[in-house]
């Protein structure tokens, strides 16, 4: 059992600090759409918003909450934002720094060694993610090399790579073992939009909201096998930054 479940850091970004990267993902963000390239966020395996027109959203209901409602697996989408990648020197910094004070102090001591590329996401109203892990951690949910011409698992329709592929050579054979989310927003900006931990059954506080979060700068870091989710915006906009940091899977004793 995990002595801390995750660790976090009150408005360690000043407001001109957060503002910057809003602008940064926004402008991305427009340009992406000028492009006609898509901007609504994918989910490996699950059906899409924009594809499913006729799906209802999960939000932040659970598994067995579906059951319960009658609602089946095939009739949702998990996902509603629009996001864009910032492959920028000084963001990675930020997130390096407190990253390898989150892993020390919180005791997980995490062996990582590369971050993926840092993703803007803007939640406008009824965004949300529902309940989801970033990553696994076994040898089976590793990334795997693809190769043009020489790969047999096929392209997206989209083009993007298959799930579970990379042409990242820092990605081969790594899983993610932390996640970072840093809140860009002035917490009175919007409703809804928090931040929630699946704690396990065995907590008294099994869905437990993380109200630091909602602080404008505030950072978050965690094991990235931790469920969580964002519930539903209800009122403004909510903007966003997150990240994984990889490592080889974890050794498990026996």
């Amino acid at each position: 059992m995990l002595k801390n479940y995750y660790y976090y850091f009150v408005s360690a970004l000043d407001e001109e600090t957060c503002n910057k990267i809003v602008k940064l993902g926004l402008e991305s963000i427009d340009n992406l759409n000028k492009q006609g390239i898509n901007t609504l966020a994918e989910v490996a395996g699950d059906l899409d918003k924009k594809n499913n027109p006729n799906l209802i959203p999960k939000n932040e209901l659970t598994n067995n909450q579906l059951i319960e409602k009658n609602i089946k697996i095939d009739q949702v989408y998990v996902r509603d934002s629009n996001i864009a990648w910032l492959d920028i020197a000084w963001i990675y910094e930020i997130i390096e720094k407190h990253v390898s004070i989150a892993n020390e102090a919180a005791g997980w001591n995490y062996d990582v060694d590369f971050a993926e590329v840092p993703q803007f996401t803007t939640y406008n109203k009824s965004g949300f993610y529902s309940w989801h892990k970033d990553g696994d951690t076994d040898w089976n949910s590793v990334y795997k090399p693809y190769i043009k011409g020489y790969t047999n698992t096929p392209l997206k329709k989209n083009g993007n790579l298959p799930t579970g592929y990379t042409s990242n050579k820092n990605f081969y054979g790594k899983v993610r073992k932390l996640s970072v989310t840093i809140n860009l927003s002035d917490e009175n900006s919007y409703e809804g939009g928090n931040l929630m931990f699946d704690l396990g059954s065995h907590s008294k506080n099994q869905f437990h909201e993380c109200t630091v979060a909602r602080k404008k700068g505030s950072i978050v870091v965690f094991p990235s096998y931790i469920d969580h989710c964002i519930t539903p915006i209800t009122k403004g906009t909510r903007f966003s930054l997150v990240n994984w940091l990889l490592g080889r899977p974890f050794k498990w004793l026996i």
